[in-house]
């Protein structure tokens, strides 16, 4: 196996066991982005020089004196909203042209300290403002949308041009491209991972997270990133998640929802999904039919609290630059001026209810097992989907509607791969959890990928 098809926990054990050198690591790595980049347009920026002197102080550093942790010296890339000291943040948008970060994120910070190689900076829908990045091309269909507004991220895991990467994800864009590209995607609880120096779309519904090819990959950053920080008001200090979630599934609850998360999807997410969660029931895990509260209104909170918090956002540059602004983007933006206070006080009221009707199903059970999208990754270019049931539906509609709810809850979502449609794309599914369970949602999706094969595969499309 090349290093760059190693997955982090793979490749953390081999640097550990001095079989495999942070320098050989990234050069591998390195190598591969030169190879599929060109077709698959994940990174805004490629800093291949500091990351091979990074790696080269890491490898330096473990001889010396052993590895800081399991990210020492493993190479990988932050979505281009999180700021690193001296490179551009340019959100992928023509507004931010010239814009470089004055220090580091909190993130990026993290990652330092515990060692990683930063490889550079990946694409997002402008802003983080969309589900599709049409920057970028899925990792397995090249033709096909990379979900958004963490592809760039998502693709560069599945291609082997990352061995993890850092994303954002406010209704879904962490998970909805993790799915669409078969990698392993986690949205933490709210506040787990501090968003200091990290670009805005909606304050209270903006979470950091991982995207990498196990869960027990995502597992490992997440301990390295999650922590208290008194810069973002959001930030807690609540129980950090365990590096290594442990346990098998018996006697845990998994609630199979009757609403809203098997409406309007295709029959062979459907099918993958549920199969999937039959295999939990074989493993030991006990399902329970759970009606999920207030779905009717979870497409109306989420835009009632996003599009004004957004649009609050980009106020000055929207008035001073409009035209620098994608058309869709700058569209989203004006919208979010006609939104009225009133509007917006009654999507925080319905969010609290919410949260509080969730907490009540979470009272029941310990996983809440679902679709992480009701469709594979669709032609670049299309605007919407027709259902069966006579329905359309916008193409970012169909893709935020499934993740929506954990963004205005707040609990943490993991997506994980299942299967593939006979298109051979990719099929995730989504774990939920109450708030600070991060580690239950990591347990069940390890113990689910340890009994399957395929774990960690590669786009095979992506060279």
């Amino acid at each position: 196996m090349r290093p760059f098809e190693l997955s982090l926990t793979e490749a953390s054990r081999a640097v550990r066991a001095r079989e495999l050198s942070p320098v050989e690591l990234t050069e591998s790595v390195l190598a591969r982005i030169a190879a599929v980049e060109g077709r698959l347009g994940a990174y805004v920026t490629v800093t291949a020089d500091a990351a091979l002197a990074a790696a080269v102080r890491a490898e330096r550093e473990i001889s010396r004196s052993g590895p800081r942790g399991p990210l020492h010296g493993i190479p990988m890339a932050l979505k281009d909203l999180i700021d690193a000291e001296g490179m551009p943040t340019t959100a992928s948008s023509h507004v931010r042209a010239g814009h470089v970060a004055e220090r580091d994120s909190r993130v990026a910070e993290r990652l330092g300290a515990a060692g990683a190689v930063l490889l550079g900076k990946t694409h997002t829908h402008e802003f983080a403002y969309g589900l599709t990045t049409p920057q970028t091309n899925n990792a397995w269909d090249h033709s096909r949308v990379a979900g958004g507004s963490s592809g760039g991220s998502a693709v560069a895991v599945a291609a082997g041009g990352a061995t993890f990467a850092m994303g954002t994800d406010t209704g879904g864009s962490i998970r909805v491209p993790a799915a669409l590209n078969g990698v392993v995607g986690l949205k933490p609880t709210y506040g787990l991972v501090p968003r200091t120096g990290v670009t805005s779309l909606s304050w209270s519904l903006d979470h950091v997270g991982p995207l990498a090819r196990t869960v027990q990959d995502v597992a490992l950053v997440l301990s390295a990133t999650a922590c208290h920080d008194l810069r973002d008001p959001a930030s807690v200090s609540g129980p950090m998640p365990d590096r290594f979630p442990g346990g098998g599934l018996r006697g845990l609850k998994v609630g199979v929802p009757r609403n809203h998360y098997f409406d309007r999807v295709t029959p062979e997410v459907e099918e993958s999904v549920r199969g999937a969660i039959a295999r939990l029931a074989e493993l030991g895990a006990e399902l329970v039919d759970v009606e999920v509260p207030m779905a009717r209104y979870v497409q109306a909170v989420q835009w009632g609290l996003m599009v004004p918090e957004a649009t609050a956002y980009h106020e000055r540059s929207l008035r001073a630059t409009p035209d620098l602004y994608a058309a869709d983007v700058r569209i989203l933006l004006e919208a979010g001026e006609l939104t009225s206070a009133g509007d917006y006080l009654r999507a925080q009221r319905a969010r609290t209810m919410m949260r509080d009707a969730w907490a009540r199903m979470f009272e029941g059970i310990d996983v809440l097992a679902a679709p992480t999208v009701p469709m594979t990754a669709v032609e670049a270019g299309r605007e919407a989907v027709e259902w069966a049931d006579g329905t359309t539906e916008a193409v970012s509609d169909s893709y935020v509607r499934l993740c929506a709810p954990a963004n205005i809850t707040g609990v943490p979502a993991l997506t994980l791969p299942v299967g593939h449609d006979r298109a051979g794309l990719p099929i995730g599914m989504q774990l939920m959890a109450r708030p600070f369970h991060d580690a239950t949602v990591l347990r069940v999706g390890r113990v689910y990928e340890e009994s399957v094969a395929g774990a960690g595969r590669l786009a095979p499309r992506a060279a």
